[in-house]
């Protein structure tokens, strides 16, 4: 099946840390507690959301004063709910690739194979420091990730499993039982660094872009498809995206600038310099917030920028556009999650639908 005869699909990101998606001093009706996360995954998986994504906080910051850990909470939710798929976030360095296996593994059996990854190498030194936690250099950080990505694959899916690697050892290690998934748990990332491009092309099911215009994000995605390729290998693209959806454009740029007038000033430069760091450790000396504004950094990972803000048919429209560049999914965040949830799902999500069915009838009525 082609990616013009599929669907684009939806995953949320989950407010298990406090502040929710903006750094504003907004009023916000999002929660980071368990009740509100179980009420917003219920509502996500009957608004036509696939997937959900959990985040991965060891300290405060950037007014995320408080988190809850990811791979519990994600389980958490999961029991909670029926269809949803829940992304776990895992950081190589904490988590060790036999413990992750295993532990991935039994969520998978428990939940009737809904339980994903999402591998993320860190950016951020000043976490690593203060749980004392090695700090690789930028690029040994993506090393490190592709090794524990390799390593899960060969514990799923192997027995007798042996690997030798810089970070990484096993030898005739067998997992039992393995997970219902097959060929094995998805695994996502991200990171828009040549590092982390390679290491998708190479090893991941997922590769996860900051926000962008659909011109920019095309020619992200040829580049990591071409190499994938190469690499006899297939990745499918996600795009950050902070959706305002009202009745009419003017309400939904007055949301924004609000948003952004409400900024909490310091944590947005301390993000910023904090960014600016370790996009400057990379290769090319610059990293996934290198050409970012002050008003693109009040959403984490540049969601604005892909401007899914507008009408319900603005919207509609521009999603279109992206899965027409090679976006696979949408990930999602939201200023009140549960009401603009289902507001999406009400409002957004048949009018994607239609005009997905229209392409998909061009081809026909051609041939």
């Amino acid at each position: 099946m082609s990616q013009q005869d599929r669907n684009i699909t939806f995953a949320y990101w989950v407010p298990n840390v406090s502040g929710g998606l903006v750094v504003s001093n907004i009023e916000q009706r999002t929660d980071w507690s368990y009740d509100y996360n179980v009420r917003l995954a219920q509502t996500a998986e009957q608004n036509g959301f696939d997937y959900a994504l959990t985040q991965i906080r060891f300290t405060a910051g950037y007014n995320a004063e408080n988190q809850h850990e990811s791979v519990s909470f994600s389980h958490g939710i999961l029991a909670k709910t029926e269809r949803l798929k829940v992304i776990a976030a895992i950081l190589p360095g904490p988590w060790k690739p036999a413990l992750a296996a295993k532990q991935l593994a039994t969520i998978d059996h428990l939940t009737n194979g809904r339980i994903a990854i999402n591998v993320v190498s860190g950016w951020f030194r000043g976490e690593f420091d203060a749980i004392g936690e090695e700090w690789p250099e930028h690029d040994q950080r993506y090393a490190r990730s592709e090794e524990f990505i390799c390593s899960l694959k060969g514990v799923w899916t192997q027995d007798n499993y042996s690997f030798d690697g810089k970070y990484y050892q096993f030898k005739d290690y067998t997992l039992s039982p393995k997970p219902l998934q097959k060929p094995h748990i998805e695994i996502f990332q991200g990171g828009s660094s040549r590092a982390a491009r390679d290491m998708a092309s190479r090893v991941s099911d997922w590769y996860f872009t900051n926000g962008n215009t659909p011109e920019e994000l095309k020619k992200q995605i040829e580049d990591i498809r071409e190499k994938a390729k190469a690499n006899d290998h297939q990745v499918k693209i996600g795009v950050n995206a902070f959706i305002i959806a009202r009745d009419t454009e003017k309400e939904a740029q007055a949301v924004l600038q609000e948003i952004i007038d409400k900024a909490n000033t310091e944590a947005v430069h301390a993000f910023g310099d904090a960014t600016r760091e370790a996009g400057a450790a990379t290769a090319e000396g610059e990293g996934n917030w290198a050409k970012s504004t002050f008003a693109d950094l009040v959403q984490y990972n540049d969601g604005f920028r892909t401007n899914l803000i507008g009408t319900p048919l603005q919207i509609a429209e521009r999603i279109v556009e992206l899965k027409n560049v090679g976006v696979d999914l949408i990930l999602s965040g939201f200023l009140h999650f549960i009401e603009e949830v289902e507001y999406f799902g009400e409002k957004v999500l048949p009018l994607v639908r239609e005009l997905e069915a229209q392409q998909q009838r061009v081809p026909a009525k051609s041939a």
